[in-house]
Formats: structure tokens, sequence, C-alpha cells
């Protein structure tokens, strides 16, 4: 897998894919979707609901939503304080869903870019505002990665040296692969 996005100019990128890099990406996103859930009021997505739905108050059990859901007081390495608790889930409940929904709509972006792709090989143009959206729809798959193979910056070049056998072996290829690709969208952003 070499694909990586080159500037178009004007904020923009492009960035060729081959049909198996396309089917993995698009499997990620969709996998992300269930991961974060429906919006505000169901699938149904009744505008009314979203408009005076409150979020939750605690933090998501799954450390992968945890990690992108995060608590905004608080030491998150320590144990919090009731203050920083009431804080948070306060912080929480008002902001949770427009993350959420923004988090959602992203990876839906992502999707729909794959899914208007042709042929062997298939070509992603992305605008500005397109270029946003990857960029936080490939963030959010690898934090989500990263927390499911419990990486930390200390033991991200032991990646690079896994054997063959090791089971988690195709989702450190995904998480490495994703990061060149934020890199390189990143890159081609500021041209």
């Amino acid at each position: 897998m070499a694909g990586l996005f080159e500037s178009a100019g004007g904020g923009g990128a492009v960035l060729a894919l081959e049909e198996l890099e396309a089917s993995i990406l698009r499997s990620l996103e969709v996998q992300m979707l269930e991961l974060i859930g429906p919006g505000p009021g169901g699938d149904g997505g009744d505008p009314l609901a979203a408009l005076f739905a409150e979020g939750p108050t605690e933090a998501p059990a799954d450390p992968a939503l945890a990690r992108l859901f995060p608590d905004a007081y608080g030491d998150p390495a320590g144990p919090a304080d009731p203050e920083s608790r009431e804080a948070a889930g306060e912080f929480r409940r008002f902001t949770e869903p427009d993350l959420r929904t923004r988090k959602r709509e992203d990876a839906l972006y992502a999707v729909r870019t794959l899914d208007g792709l042709g042929g062997e090989d298939g070509t992603v143009e992305l605008d500005s505002v397109g270029c946003r959206h990857w960029l936080g729809a490939l963030n959010d798959l690898r934090l989500t990665l990263g927390v499911r193979l419990d990486v930390t910056d200390e033991d991200e070049r032991g990646l690079y040296e896994l054997p063959d056998s090791d089971d988690r072996k195709p989702l450190v290829m995904a998480y490495l692969w994703l990061g060149a690709l934020q890199e390189s969208l990143l890159e081609a952003m500021a041209d």
C-alpha cells in the first residue's frame, strides 16, 4: 500500500488508491461509524430531538471511545477528584453530541468519497473542506487503532519490528499506513 496524498493547490489534495486500499479505508470508516453510533434522535436523525439533545455526563466505558471523547477536566493519568469529575460531566453533557456529529460527518464524508471511486485505480480529489473532513476521519481511525493496539510513544518503534506471525500485524500495518496518509494530507494541505 503506497497511496499517499499530494497537493492539488489551494488547500486541496489528491490521492490515488488501488481498489484494495479504497476497500480497506471504506471498511475502517464504516466500523468507525458503528463505533460512534447514531446521532441525537437515533437513526432517523430527528432535527428537533437533535436540537434539544443533551449528551452523557460520564466518560464512555470503551477505551477507544474514551480516547475519541476525552474528559475536558482533570488529570487523564490519575484519579479524578469530585470537582473535576462534575465539571467534566457538565462539559461533556453539552459538547459530546456535537463532537459525535462532527466525527460521524467526517467518517461519512470519507465513505461517500470512496463510494464515488470507480475502476481498479481510483483518484480521490478533495477541496479544502474535503481535506478537513478526511483529516478528522483519518485522525479518529488512527486514535482508535492506537488504543486497540495499546500504542504509546515509547513502543511505536517496536511496531515496525513485529513478526509476521503476530496477530496484531494487520492492524499495525493499517495504523502505520493511516499515519502516513495523515501526514501526507497535512503536507498537501500546507502547499
